[in-house]
């Protein structure tokens, strides 16, 4: 996820992606989404496994942020808000 300026990258896991980008964008989670003003969903993967998903975040946080930025790229070009299409 990204803020409007685009100067923000967040990554997180959840087993419920809408529900959870829904309380960013309404800022119900408290910390660092409300902070920063991160409500834009820009990248995103599924997983079945929870285990899986959370070793894939750790790999994404670790990553530089022009790695990510190449992630989200390939996904998304045009850094459009995914929240309506999932």
């Amino acid at each position: 996820m990204t803020n409007k300026s685009y100067k923000v990258l967040y990554t997180g896991i959840t087993n419920d992606l809408k529900r959870r980008v829904f309380e960013h964008r309404e800022k119900q989670a408290k910390g660092f989404t409300k902070k920063y003003n991160v409500n834009k969903l820009v990248y995103y993967e599924v997983f079945e496994d929870p285990e899986n998903a959370i070793v894939r975040e750790k790999q994404i946080k670790g990553g530089s942020r022009a790695r990510k930025i190449e992630l989200i790229n390939r996904m998304n070009a045009d850094w459009r808000d995914l929240y309506e299409e999932i």
